[in-house]
């Protein structure tokens, strides 16, 4: 396994635009991004059990990891990405899954194959928009160090208030990457909910139909929100797109049930073009 160097060389600015990655595995180039407060080191055993058959790039998106003092938003955050991965098969995870979807819309020649786990394509409703932005922003201010004032929420406290959430209920601390999420920082992930949380997402879904690669959007049988926002992904999608719904999961059917969903992407990823 490679990873891309985590100390600046002397002279290079503070803040680095180059998103944190690492490689593993050869074979078709298989790019995944991950969720808000996780890492490119959690993903359960999916990551591992896709290299073996792949080239596996697992990144840190903008705010988290070893990507935290990156502030990017999901447009240019997209385009980082990209950077990173190049042409490949993209496989994206809640906001990683908005990530995905905005660089296959903004370079679709990058993108072979596309897998979006538990995602959306944004909020319509102006009202409904402003006031996750609202929701965002007040998250963002217990975990930001530099608001003037107020003390903040310590990085682990909050994960697993996080974690704690319903939509993650039947997935343990371990199988969720705890210990790995505290690689991440308040002020990062505070970056990430201001920046490219989804109250901040314009609405994307009078563009789905410009998708030509195939894709595979992904969603919890046990998650009725996003399986519903996943029908209608693929329904303004077209032929191209195919759902699978996975039994008995909620929001993150990947670490619930790995091996199916891996299976899935596995079997997307063979039907499609890539390299």
């Amino acid at each position: 396994m490679s990873t891309t160097p985590t100390t600046p060389p002397p002279g290079a600015p503070k803040t680095s635009r180059t998103l944190h990655h690492r490689i593993d595995g050869g074979g078709s180039r298989l790019v995944l991004a991950h969720g808000f407060t996780q890492t490119s080191r959690v993903w359960g055993s999916i990551d591992a059990d896709l290299a073996g058959d792949h080239q596996v790039v697992a990144v840190d998106l903008p705010g988290h990891g070893a990507s935290s003092e990156v502030a990017s938003t999901l447009v240019d955050g997209a385009l980082l990405l990209a950077e990173v991965g190049g042409r490949a098969h993209y496989l994206g995870y809640s906001m990683g899954a908005r990530f995905c979807l905005h660089l296959a819309l903004a370079r679709p020649d990058l993108v072979d194959s596309l897998v979006l786990i538990s995602g959306t394509a944004g909020i319509e409703d102006e009202g409904e928009r402003r006031a996750r932005r609202g929701t965002d922003a007040a998250l963002a201010d217990r975990l930001d160090p530099d608001r003037p004032t107020g003390a903040t929420v310590p990085i682990e406290a909050f994960l697993r208030e996080w974690m704690a959430n319903p939509m993650f209920e039947g997935i343990t601390a371990e199988a969720g990457g705890l210990e790995e999420r505290k690689a991440n920082t308040g002020r990062g992930l505070a970056s990430s909910l201001r920046l490219a949380g989804t109250g901040s997402q314009l609405p994307l879904w009078k563009l789905l139909g410009r998708l030509e690669m195939p894709v595979l959007v992904v969603t919890g049988g046990n998650d009725q929100k996003f399986s519903a926002l996943g029908r209608r992904m693929v329904g303004a999608i077209g032929s191209n797109a195919t759902l699978v719904e996975i039994p008995g999961t909620g929001h993150a059917p990947h670490l619930q049930r790995p091996d199916v969903v891996a299976g899935s992407v596995r079997r997307h990823v063979a039907s499609g073009p890539g390299r």
